[in-house]
């Protein structure tokens, strides 16, 4: 195809803020995991598919399944949908109860926020 550009899993943008390696990066409705460390505003490259380990809110019980959103106030992942604000990230494919900092996403590219 003359037109095709690319696969699209991973993406160039501008790092909205400093970010490091394996952070969760959001840019308007591109949400991804950078590949490498880059200042505010330098470009970086996101994967915006596959499964990785991000930080959540410590006391959310996740279970495997359950939607994950992306709570930009505390830069973790919650089970708590929220107020239309917050972006679905994926979801869990492994458990991550209370108490634990971490769990397993797979990161999905949907465009959706929580409930209004």
């Amino acid at each position: 195809m003359k037109n095709f550009i690319q696969a699209g899993n991973t993406l160039t943008v501008a790092a909205p803020a400093n970010v490091s390696s394996g952070d969760l990066v959001v840019v308007g409705n591109i949400i991804g995991v950078a590949a490498y460390t880059a200042l505010s505003t330098e470009e970086v490259e996101v994967e915006t598919v596959g499964v990785f380990e991000l930080p959540k809110i410590t006391t959310d019980d996740v279970a495997v399944g359950d939607a994950l959103y992306w709570n930009s106030s505390q830069s973790k992942l919650t089970a708590t949908a929220g107020t239309g604000s917050k972006p679905l990230v994926g979801y869990a494919v492994a458990a991550a109860g209370n108490g634990v900092t971490t769990v397993k996403a797979r990161l999905v590219p949907t465009l959706q926020t929580g409930p209004s």
